[in-house]
């Protein structure tokens, strides 16, 4: 005789556990730190989750490259990553961002290296995009973030 009875007892249990928001795992000299999303919303970007307690902070050294993971989930949808820095001589670059990764071919890592060996990184966003499209400033279209996971550098030497 087969025993059903205590699978199912367990079933419903394990459907009422919340879902976790993914984490992004961020890595650079030697150090690694996993971070949830400052804000994780819905697919359309209106039913948001904000946690502003939520980025973290990683030490990088000037010109030192930064290995970002990220889950599956993130993985298989639109994303990318923007980040600031500043030259050898301290001063505020434009921000840049990488190419926009996408589901037809999933990323699963990314490694962000400056322009130059001598600039220093301030600040990286993971950003996931969802189905929200917004008129810019300029008249072009961007998409709305769904999802935003924040690094800021610590940069003492």
């Amino acid at each position: 005789m087969r025993r059903v009875l205590p699978v199912l007892l367990l079933l419903p249990v394990a459907a009422c556990a919340a879902p976790r928001d993914p984490e992004v795992t961020f890595h650079a000299d030697g150090r690694t730190i996993n971070v949830k999303p400052t804000q994780y919303c819905d697919l359309a970007s209106e039913d948001c989750a904000i946690d502003t307690e939520a980025a973290g902070v990683l030490r990088v050294r000037p010109g030192k490259p930064v290995q970002i993971s990220v889950p599956g989930e993130l993985a298989k949808s639109a994303w990318s990553v923007k980040f600031t820095y500043r030259n050898a001589r301290g001063e505020p670059q434009e921000p840049l961002r990488s190419k926009l990764f996408t589901e037809r071919d999933p990323k699963y890592a990314y490694t962000l290296v400056l322009p130059k060996k001598d600039d220093q990184l301030e600040s990286v966003e993971v950003q996931q995009y969802g189905s929200r499209i917004e008129a810019g400033a300029t008249g072009s279209f961007d998409f709305v973030a769904r999802g935003t996971w924040v690094l800021s550098v610590d940069d003492r030497t």
